[in-house]
């Protein structure tokens, strides 16, 4: 009576042997551990809705350095505007017309960098002392470079275009444009590479991943490619400031093919790693 009596008294049903009955018990437990950590992370952070799939993002809330930083990059990007003023006679309306593709490629500009500040502090949220003070120098960066990165475009659409405002430079005028802006470009990516190789240095106190620190490290790469190109463009300008500004039109093979081999094997390890 006993025995039947513990048999019908446990859930799993009569007959059924104890270590089955642990065993069953024991993934319950764990499937309901996993919902709540699962249901406890935030809104963005639930399958369906992961910023990365691969890469766990340790900011929190916004804070006060970030918050400086999207103000500084939005005034950045004022600074861009065309007009400030609505155009009252067709000539300026047309100068307006003929503004907006060298705004548009320095928008996106300002964007990539945007993006590229945001996914950093999304993905390690650090605000040490050498993180804040790299920081600090990008956005000096950024705010100086905004009005060469204005001109030089500007000037670049008026020679394809023909137009007679790149009749008015020198030829020792133009090298000298393209250095600034070769160095500008150079500076803002070597901030990048900075910042992330300061985070895989931390890759044990932030408790990364073998796909995360992978990722980490393809980032490091990517910032240096792009420093690679800017000094490459740099040392062009010297024999012909025109052969320095295709130059960047490396950009695309390169980063395409680093992307590509990257993805993959973070792809693959994900896969070995059960994180996919």
């Amino acid at each position: 009576m006993q025995a039947m009596s513990h048999r019908t008294k446990h859930p799993s049903g009569p007959g059924k042997p104890s270590s089955q009955v642990n065993s069953q018990d024991a993934l319950e437990r764990a499937a309901a551990d996993a919902t709540s950590a699962h249901s406890s992370f935030p809104a963005e952070h639930r399958r369906g809705l992961l910023p990365e799939p691969y890469f766990r993002w340790r900011g929190g809330e916004i804070t006060r350095l970030e918050a400086f930083c999207d103000v500084v990059f939005g005034f950045a990007l004022t600074l861009l505007v065309v007009s400030l003023e609505v155009p009252h006679s067709y000539a300026e309306m047309m100068a307006v017309v003929r503004g907006f593709v060298p705004f548009a490629v320095c928008f996106a500009q300002l964007i990539m960098i945007w993006l590229g500040h945001y996914r950093f502090s999304r993905r390690f949220g650090l605000e040490d002392p050498y993180t804040v003070f790299l920081n600090i120098v990008l956005l000096f960066l950024v705010l100086f470079y905004v009005y060469p990165l204005k001109f030089v475009f500007a000037f670049v659409f008026a020679e394809l275009t023909g137009s007679d405002a790149a009749r008015g430079l020198e030829f020792w005028q133009v090298e000298v444009m393209m250095r600034v802006y070769a160095i500008g470009f150079a500076a803002v990516f070597s901030l990048f590479a900075l910042l992330y190789a300061h985070a895989y240095k931390l890759r044990n106190e932030l408790q990364l991943n073998s796909v995360e620190v992978l990722q980490t490290r393809s980032m490091i790469q990517e910032n240096i490619i792009m420093v690679v190109v800017g000094t490459v463009s740099f040392a062009l300008t010297y024999k012909s400031p025109a052969m320095a500004g295709w130059w960047y039109f490396v950009l695309g093979p390169a980063l395409g093919i680093h992307g590509a081999v990257y993805g993959k094997r973070t792809r693959l390890l994900a896969e070995k790693l059960g994180l996919a």
